[in-house]
């Protein structure tokens, strides 16, 4: 299977440029809105309450499917209409920049930064409600620049790099897989009585393609530690080592765990979501009194680890 490290190095460069710029969103929303709309018309037809679990659960299954073949088949009929057109390829590249999140994620967790100096702790928290799930109203100053931070290194993985993994692997039509997977799991793939069963097959999935974003995502990380001053890459090392593998999430530990140790923080710990207490582990030995100019380290080093990875797909196509 041939790679495609020139059109994911095109991708990244026009994605941390342009972004997706916000009138083509009001005119036409995005991609990932349009899969979400599918998976929820799926979740409405297949997912009945009266259905017993095996039921449910192998709807789950057949809906995944579905899901699949149809952004799977208009992606692939996309790339090959991109690849009959002069500079067809610099059409796929920006058509894939969509469904990548680089510029994005540095926004939205700057937001926070900026929510801190503007307002204070309920700008902060207003801000990271955005970009977090749990109750903005339980976290006091240094919980909420955890969740900033932890939310930065989580996406940075099944935001950028393992879409970037999934575009170098199989061009546009793997990219759009994986997001189709990635949101499926975000919507239906939670342990509620609603989605235990219907989204067990797509947490699954996600789980499995996540795995190599992950882990390169963590090298990501310690490599961009030996670039930045202040930052420590062998303890990001020993805290990717050690802690990783003990988050509940068989992935997102790797990223955390390397932010963690980078910056001498302790990420994750005990949260709250709506009414529900989470005893999650902590990740790094690290303070756990992160601060807002915290948010800012975490993300110069986010951006030295996008450059790490950008200059990876150029090499990887200038020797291909």
């Amino acid at each position: 299977m041939p790679l495609h490290p020139f059109l994911l190095a095109a991708a990244l460069v026009i994605e941390a440029v342009a972004g997706y710029p916000d009138p083509l969103y009001t005119r036409i929303r995005h991609p990932v809105v349009w899969i979400g709309a599918l998976i929820a018309q799926l979740d409405g037809a297949l997912n009945r309450e009266d259905d017993g679990f095996g039921r449910r659960k192998a709807f789950g299954v057949l809906a995944l499917a579905v899901l699949l073949l149809t952004v799977g088949g208009v992606a692939v009929a996309v790339a090959w209409a991109c690849r009959l057109l002069p500079f067809g390829w610099l059409i796929e590249a920006a058509l894939a920049s969509t469904l990548l999140a680089q510029r994005s994620l540095h926004d939205h967790v700057a937001a926070v930064a900026d929510g801190f100096r503007s307002g204070g702790l309920e700008g902060a928290r207003k801000a990271v409600s955005m970009i977090v799930g749990r109750n903005p109203a339980t976290l006091d100053e240094p919980a909420v620049a955890r969740a900033a931070i932890e939310s930065l290194a989580e996406n940075f993985s099944d935001g950028v790099v393992a879409p970037a993994v999934w575009l170098l692997v199989g061009g546009l039509p793997g990219l759009a897989l994986y997001k189709a997977i990635n949101t499926a799991d975000s919507m239906i793939g939670h342990r509620t009585p609603r989605h235990e069963a219907f989204g067990w097959a797509a947490a699954r999935l996600d789980d499995l393609v996540n795995l190599p974003g992950s882990r390169l995502t963590a090298l990501l990380l310690i490599g961009a530690a030996w670039m930045m001053q202040g930052a420590d890459p062998r303890q990001a090392w020993r805290s990717v080592r050690q802690d990783a593998h003990r988050h509940r999430s068989p992935n997102a530990g790797w990223p955390e765990a390397a932010m963690a140790g980078a910056l001498d923080l302790r990420l994750g710990g005990p949260r709250v979501y709506g009414a529900t207490r989470i005893e999650d582990v902590w990740l790094g030995a690290g303070r756990t009194a992160a601060t807002p100019s915290d948010i800012g380290r975490a993300l110069a080093l986010y951006r030295r680890a996008c450059i790490l990875l950008i200059g990876g797909a150029l090499v990887l196509a200038l020797l291909g």
